[in-house]
């Protein structure tokens, strides 16, 4: 015998939810959301927060100045060194040991992050406001966009590390003057990554302007009589965010390697002021008998380059509303 079927419910109970509804989200938490869901990304935030936590914290917790030179400490080993090498020159005074001239290893590696990052923040804000402002107005403004786009394009065919070259060697006396030795290079090397990056920022951030600018919102806008500048602050800009943080990522990269490129040559801060660019030319001449010379402050520029790329191509991925969604 056949059990009977149940009732259907009602027109009224079928529309009745089956439990609450959960709440809405933000536009920054779903961006979040799938922004964790990128492993890498999440590797390289971890590793670039810890990195810059290292530069800002690490000068109060290693109080050892990274200028102090001692030559009866001079040519230490790191202390891992001694787990194959019993007869290597090794002190837990100095764990990442010493130089040619006994400055501390570890001391110089601080120092150097901190002035590497703070080029690479600074250019990297600097080049964005620059490419920005280019590409809303070339975007926005018909009859100036050949002008920039063409001044953007001729930026872009220019030999970047001959013009960087030339720009420390004519500026860097006179600003050296004004500002001091640190603070008049870090002022030049700043100005010269932004001047010389900000190009794909202004051509990604025009092409969407381009597209937003014709979308209803802001033809609604138009139509109530609200400024342009209003209607760049209000309309365009929110939603050019995208693709200027993940700019912003990528040019965060690109300062770090350039200023690294720089001191290398030694034309970037002065040859006592440690960079992790400084590091490795320093380290270049002895690098077969003292690898870890080049190893250390290699593995710190390329791990925290490739950390930010990762955060980038998070971003990426997060900001895009077609990938947002799986």
């Amino acid at each position: 015998m056949t059990e009977p079927l149940p009732a259907s419910p009602t027109p009224i109970e079928a529309l009745k939810d089956s439990g609450p509804m959960a709440p809405p989200t933000s536009r920054a938490q779903d961006v979040w959301h799938q922004f964790r869901k990128h492993k890498g990304a999440m590797v390289g935030l971890a590793f670039l927060v810890l990195i810059t936590l290292a530069v800002l914290i690490g000068p109060y917790l290693w109080t050892v100045d990274p200028g102090k030179t001692d030559i009866r400490a001079k040519d230490m080993r790191p202390i891992y060194t001694a787990l194959w090498d019993s007869d290597a020159k090794v002190s837990w005074a100095k764990p990442l040991g010493s130089d040619q001239l006994g400055r501390d290893h570890l001391a110089q590696l601080i120092a150097g992050g901190r002035a590497s990052m703070a080029v690479g923040w600074a250019a990297m804000v600097l080049s964005l406001v620059i490419g920005t402002a280019i590409g809303v107005l070339a975007g926005f403004y018909r009859r100036i966009d050949g002008l920039l786009m063409r001044t953007t394009d001729l930026f872009l065919a220019l030999p970047i590390l001959p013009l960087l070259l030339l720009a420390v060697t004519l500026f860097r006396q006179p600003l050296r003057t004004l500002a001091g030795p640190e603070g008049g290079m870090f002022i030049l090397i700043v100005t010269i990554i932004a001047i010389t990056s900000w190009m794909p920022t202004a051509r990604i951030v025009r092409g969407d302007v381009l597209a937003i600018k014709e979308r209803e919102f802001v033809l609604a806008a138009r139509s109530i009589g609200t400024s342009n500048g209003k209607i760049i602050r209000r309309h365009l800009l929110p939603n050019v965010l995208s693709p200027i943080m993940v700019s912003a990522a990528l040019g965060l990269a690109t300062a770090i390697i350039t200023e690294s490129a720089l001191s290398f040559l030694g034309v970037g801060f002065p040859s006592d002021f440690p960079t992790w660019g400084k590091m490795l030319a320093d380290a270049v001449v002895r690098m077969e008998q003292y690898p870890e010379r080049v190893l250390l402050p290699g593995f710190a520029i390329s791990l925290t380059v490739l950390s930010v790329n990762y955060i980038g191509d998070g971003l990426r991925d997060a900001l895009d509303p077609r990938i947002r969604g799986r």
